[in-house]
């Protein structure tokens, strides 16, 4: 058995000290499974954790949210078993799934859907699980209903954008500069370019004057104003990420416009919550409506190069990263 070790956190992300060590396997406790990692994807907030922007992180750890591969010990129904799962806890206050082998709760495991292979099924967790999670605490999209995806072309807002067309709805894209959709969709995605275009007059004009009844901004402080001026009434705008942290609040339009905003942390959800999230969204990967991210074979890094993974991510790769143990 190997893992990956961070013992402090790094200055910089040129410092990074991942440390590939040898670790004991131990058996199964009472309501446990061992499962041997084939893909576990690398996401900013494991990169951001490794720099110690995670005040609640516990050190030293393996760090890893995201997992699939083979149950090898635990209840024998679940034993052999391709499973896939991912938790806020993972690589922050326990150890996580860069590693050749985890250990979880039966209850944070769930089978893999069986059209989907285990390194893309390793890829899917933090970007799905933050979209559903979005739009299931601001109310899903209804058939008809405006959605609006700030940063379109992110894997969260690519997650969000599968959901949404899944759901029926109208979805509008954005990035700073215009560029195509580059995701999975069940229905037309009309990206706007918001070095160009103005978003909030975009969406409400091809919306026939109604304008989002679900904002999705992945960015933050940049759209804040242009995505409440896109907003229908009673509106709903979901915030993930941001990058000033105080931004000019309208009480009034807030209130006359009857909105909503919505905070998501899924550093918040531990194995279970993600489980049920995932249950959630089995039946769309099982039909075909959902589809998991293209892992690309430059984009797979063995344990060995996981400092290039890492640094990868913090670059901005636009590819889903994976490990593979």
């Amino acid at each position: 058995m190997s893992r990956l070790r961070v013992y402090e956190a790094a200055a910089d992300i040129g410092a990074l000290n991942l440390t590939l060590e040898a670790s004991d396997r131990q058996p199964a406790g009472a309501g446990q499974v061992v499962v041997e990692i084939r893909s576990a994807g690398v996401n900013p907030s494991d990169v951001k954790a490794t720099l110690g922007a995670m005040s609640h992180a516990i050190w030293p750890r393996t760090p890893g949210r995201d997992w699939a591969g083979v149950a090898v010990d635990g209840p024998a129904d679940l034993v052999g078993q391709e499973v896939w799962g991912s938790g806020g806890e993972l690589g922050i206050r326990r150890d996580g799934s860069h590693a050749s082998h985890l250990t979880v709760d039966s209850a944070q495991v769930r089978r893999k859907p069986a059209n989907i292979s285990l390194i893309e099924a390793g890829a899917v967790g933090v970007p799905f699980i933050t979209a559903y999670e979005g739009l299931r605490r601001a109310g899903l999209p209804k058939a008809g209903d405006v959605v609006l995806v700030l940063g379109g072309n992110g894997k969260v807002g690519q997650a969000t954008t599968q959901i949404a067309t899944m759901l029926g709805a109208q979805v509008f894209g954005v990035e700073r500069t215009a560029e195509a959709y580059g995701g999975h969709a069940s229905g037309p995605v009309r990206m706007i370019g918001a070095d160009t275009e103005d978003l909030a007059e975009v969406v409400r004009e091809e919306s026939g004057g109604r304008g989002a009844d679900i904002v999705f901004n992945t960015v933050g402080s940049p759209y804040f104003d242009k995505a409440n001026q896109a907003m229908a009434l009673r509106g709903r705008q979901i915030f993930i990420s941001t990058i000033d942290r105080a931004v000019p609040f309208d009480i009034l339009t807030f209130y006359r416009g009857q909105r909503t905003y919505v905070g998501v942390d899924t550093l918040g959800l531990d194995g279970r919550d993600c489980a049920e999230i995932l249950d959630a969204l089995q039946p769309g990967f099982e039909s075909g409506a959902l589809k998991p991210f293209p892992v690309m074979e430059h984009a797979i890094y063995p344990l060995e190069r996981a400092k290039e993974a890492y640094q990868a991510v913090f670059g901005g790769a636009r590819d889903r990263i994976v490990l593979k143990p």
